[in-house]
């Protein structure tokens, strides 16, 4: 079981690192220069929405000091516009441009032609749906451990009245 659980904690990083190179490849292809793959990402997260950067930190799953650092490269090259919130002016909101908006829809694009590409019998929708649940069920064993371990070391650490 360890070998095995140790070969999907590696596949799930490589799969990552590669869909960034796809997206990297589309990017160059498109002849995109001022945007990173992981920017683009965040754009297609964003999507339509308008976030705040610690909602774009919980929905992305980004570290927050890599989403400060990309929204501002993504502000100035104009693919984002941010804005204070009228309700709470220590909240920064961004929302896609339409420079922004274009390179959604091309992501889109891109992942509405690997989905036809897989498809064509390299891999079923039952596959995939049966992929999907049991990442999910990883996902959710990681959050469970992340809260066990936290409780655990809260008990550890927390004096017992005598």
């Amino acid at each position: 079981m360890k070998k095995d659980y140790l070969e999907t904690i590696a596949l799930v990083e490589r799969l990552h690192r590669e869909c960034l190179e796809v997206i990297r490849a589309d990017l160059d292809h498109l002849g995109i220069r001022d945007l990173n793959n992981v920017q683009a990402l965040i754009l297609f997260n964003i999507g339509a929405d308008e976030l705040t950067v610690g909602e774009l930190t919980n929905r992305g799953y980004y570290l927050g000091s890599n989403v400060s650092y990309n929204v501002k490269k993504m502000v100035e090259n104009g693919y984002l516009i941010q804005e204070r919130s009228l309700h709470d002016r220590r909240a920064v909101n961004v929302r896609l441009s339409q420079k922004g908006l274009d390179v959604c829809e091309r992501m889109h694009t891109m992942f509405e032609r690997h989905s036809q590409t897989l498809s064509t019998g390299i891999i079923t929708i039952e596959e995939l749906h049966g992929a999907n649940i049991l990442l999910r069920r990883i996902e959710r064993f990681w959050a469970n451990s992340i809260d066990y371990s936290s409780r655990n070391l809260a008990e550890t650490i927390t004096p017992t009245a005598a």
